[in-house]
């Protein structure tokens, strides 16, 4: 196991360099949409298989089935199937699409920040370097709430009960190595209580909510989407986001005083045997559905940032969040 490095990581150099992983690679293309595309455009692909590396109902299926929604929008494709492969942050689902898909010309993999966490943490047999990256679509950030009647009413509050009792201060969150235990182990590094975190790993957002509304965890992290419906009922409140700045009226944890920002990204990747053609023809698929208007209102409606990132910009992005991943995981004392 590698050493500690001999100057401690400051909280600000090592936020800076967790931002980095979400940064752009390059300039030019980040951060953009694609040109919209006609839609007397023919067809590029018959019939597409999407393989969503989570259950139902959470962010990567979220995104995957109005990806797929959206290319049937564009007249890219003439049908769309999905398929859930859910379980450890993506890597079940990753394994299988490196078994069955590797070649297959039609058939594309979901995938983001959480499976590149979980690859790290787990250490499986497949990893990122058995699929090549296609685009990144979005950009989401994480949200810190609790109970609605918390003790717990800002992110200083929630420093300063990990820094007291850390091991009764419960925080619930997605998968293992995922990018919302990322995040909680920053607080916990924060709050100087890494060794002593106690983090609850849940298959989805719906189980992060019941966790808080039962009491089970003093706060959860999540996507916005996931937290939306209790926070509108008054159920939960969010007392932070992992942004720089105030995101959907949540003011952001920096701009609280805790020096800890992330942010989440969704993209989508192929089988490393799909020959060049047949990527680039992928590549003219998800260009076209994103350019279409119903992406550009799921986009608002869910609340994501787009974040439009292809070619050799995704490639360098992609290789090094991978090459972060493991250090950060290790710096933050992360536990599978």
């Amino acid at each position: 196991m590698p050493q500690s490095p001999s100057v401690p990581l400051s909280r600000r150099s090592f936020s800076a360099w967790i931002a980095a992983s979400a940064a752009a690679v390059g300039t030019g293309h980040a951060a953009l949409w694609p040109h919209a595309a006609h839609a007397a455009d023919a067809p590029v692909s018959s019939k597409l298989r999407i393989v969503i590396p989570a259950n139902e109902g959470g962010g990567w299926d979220q995104t995957g089935r109005a990806l797929g929604a959206a290319m049937l929008a564009s007249g890219a494709v003439g049908s769309v199937v999905y398929e859930n492969v859910g379980g450890k942050g993506g890597t079940i689902g990753l394994a299988k699409y490196a078994e069955k898909y590797d070649a297959d010309p039609d058939t594309i993999l979901m995938s983001g920040m959480v499976m590149v966490g979980a690859v790290a943490l787990q250490k499986p047999a497949v990893t990122m370097a058995h699929v090549a990256p296609i685009a990144r679509l979005t950009s989401d950030y994480e949200v810190v709430a609790v109970k609605a009647d918390s003790p717990i009413k800002t992110p200083k509050d929630l420093i300063a009960q990990l820094r007291a009792d850390a091991a009764n201060t419960v925080i619930a969150g997605g998968s293992a190595g995922g990018v919302d235990h990322m995040y909680a182990g920053m607080l916990a590094r924060v709050a100087d209580a890494s060794q002593t975190l106690v983090y609850q790993a849940h298959p989805g957002g719906a189980e992060v909510v019941e966790a808080l509304e039962s009491g089970k965890a003093a706060a959860g992290i999540s996507g916005y989407s996931e937290f939306g419906e209790g926070l509108a009922s008054g159920k939960l409140r969010a007392i932070g986001v992992s942004s720089k700045r105030p995101f959907q009226g949540i003011a952001s944890v920096r701009e609280q005083g805790v020096d800890a920002d992330l942010a989440n990204w969704r993209g989508v990747l192929t089988g490393r045997k799909v020959p060049p053609y047949r990527k680039a023809a992928l590549l003219t698929v998800v260009r076209r559905a994103t350019a279409t208007d119903l992406w550009q209102k799921t986009i608002k409606q869910n609340n994501w940032d787009p974040f439009w990132m292809e070619g050799k910009d995704f490639e360098n992005f992609l290789e090094l969040d991978t090459a972060m991943a493991g250090p950060l995981i290790y710096l933050l004392k992360l536990k599978a």
